[in-house]
């Protein structure tokens, strides 16, 4: 039996993909699922040297594929030196277990899920996201606790079998469980703290960059804040959410916060442990959804990404779409049929339409519900000094005549204040104009 511990880090492990085309489901979106799987297991550490497609109507309880299908690939894997199965279909335990008994000995049988937990778990840096991660890793093994588990009691190595496999060797279901529950009392403080977080700087509008992984999303973010920030062609750079000061002209700031990326197939153990992350973004008030106008499945991450912030319970006024890589889509430009929805078109490499976007974000965290927007002439400095002292502010500009406010306070409170007559209806009109 070949050693899987002989595995060098530098050494890409050799894998097959497997995927499942249906009355449903044809073999060309098969294709694309398993182009996509294919850059997620190379971003994990392998190279791919194998690909098999099964045609069936429905999925074959025991192995997905059918029991023929899975002889002839057991012949093909012993030949190719396969170290790692992988299924684009989600795997049950028992599932995993026929598939092992059916291929050669030591060879690994993964789904997607499990190439995107060994990404996220490659990736994770801060307390919280190696929490996150180990959490979704012991919830995904638990009731997969098969032959792979024996092989990370032997220090196996690859894909799949990082982060959690390296340091709980030889725990079995009831440990598991133990830890289960202790890394969720941990997230919770963890969560708390990051709530802490967020309220010392709720003054400021928050807007944060969600979309489908490698949309551009820190490009933009890098774009708009000028953050030094990495920035790179892969699925999944981003683990960690980073935010950063960004002005918007015209006297408005605001904090923008970068946030990991969606795909399809997103496990369902990651969903839950990252769910606190997610709602940093959906807490935000404007989230611009990030799309890659380029890529020929644009509408199908949009609808993945829409899907998500659904789940998450973000309404449609929240979201401004952004189609990001205008500069890649072809000439002439295609205009997305996005019907009446808020869109906008950039390119954060060539800084096309940054601007445009940059108005657009500013127009509506001004227009936001529950933002008032007032205008104080400067010869009236008690009031000016009385307005500017408000809490909640989201934006201010001095101007010659006049003191400019946009800020988060309801009509008792500013009556109070005696400010109620310097409100506006338009950011730079005039009280006349606008006031109420």
């Amino acid at each position: 039996m070949r050693d899987l511990t002989a595995i060098k880090p530098s050494e890409r492990e050799r894998t097959a993909l497997v995927g499942l085309a249906s009355a449903d489901v044809p073999r060309t979106v098969v294709e694309e699922h398993l182009d996509e799987l294919e850059r997620l297991v190379e971003t994990a550490g392998g190279e791919v040297v194998l690909r098999r497609i099964q045609e069936r109507p429905a999925p074959d309880p025991a192995t997905v594929v059918g029991s023929g299908f899975v002889e002839r690939l057991a012949e093909e894997v012993r030949d190719a030196e396969v170290g790692a199965v992988i299924f684009d279909e989600d795997l049950t335990g028992s599932q995993v277990r026929n598939l092992e008994r059916a291929l050669p000995d030591d060879v690994k049988v993964l789904d997607r899920a499990a190439v995107i937990l060994d990404i996220f778990a490659q990736r994770a840096r801060s307390r919280e996201a190696q929490t996150q991660v180990e959490l979704a890793q012991l919830n995904y093994l638990l009731p997969r606790l098969t032959r792979r588990w024996r092989h990370l009691s032997r220090q196996a190595g690859g894909i799949g079998t990082r982060g959690v496999g390296e340091t709980q060797l030889e725990i079995d279901r009831r440990l598991i469980s133990r830890r289960i529950a202790l890394l969720r009392r941990k997230l919770r403080t963890v969560e708390r703290d990051r709530r802490l977080r967020r309220e010392r700087r709720s003054d400021l509008p928050a807007v944060a960059l969600v979309g489908y992984t490698n949309a551009g999303k820190s490009s933009l973010f890098r774009a708009l804040t000028h953050a030094r920030v990495l920035v790179e062609d892969r699925l999944f750079a981003t683990l960690d959410p980073r935010s950063r000061r960004v002005a918007l002209g015209e006297g408005v700031v605001a904090v923008m916060t970068d946030t990991v990326g969606f795909i399809r197939k997103l496990p369902h153990d990651l969903v839950a442990p990252f769910r606190s992350t997610l709602e940093e973004a959906t807490e935000a008030d404007l989230l611009l959804h990030v799309v890659d106008g380029s890529h020929p499945s644009w509408e199908e991450h949009l609808s993945v990404g829409t899907d998500v912030l659904e789940g998450l319970g973000v309404e449609d006024e929240q979201v401004l779409l952004v189609i990001n890589k205008i500069d890649l889509m072809p000439a002439p430009r295609p205009h997305p049929p996005l019907g009446e929805g808020r869109f906008a078109l950039v390119s954060a490499t060539t800084g096309e339409g940054l601007e445009s976007l940059r108005g657009a974000i500013r127009d509506e965290l001004l227009s936001a519900p529950g933002v008032t927007l007032l205008r104080v002439p400067l010869e009236e400095v008690e009031m000016v000094q009385r307005a500017v002292g408000l809490p909640h502010l989201v934006a201010r500009r001095f101007r010659a005549e006049a003191v400019e406010l946009a800020m988060r306070i309801d009509g008792r409170r500013l009556a109070e204040a005696g400010l109620d007559r310097y409100r506006v209806s338009h950011w730079g009109t005039t009280a006349a104009e606008g006031g109420t």
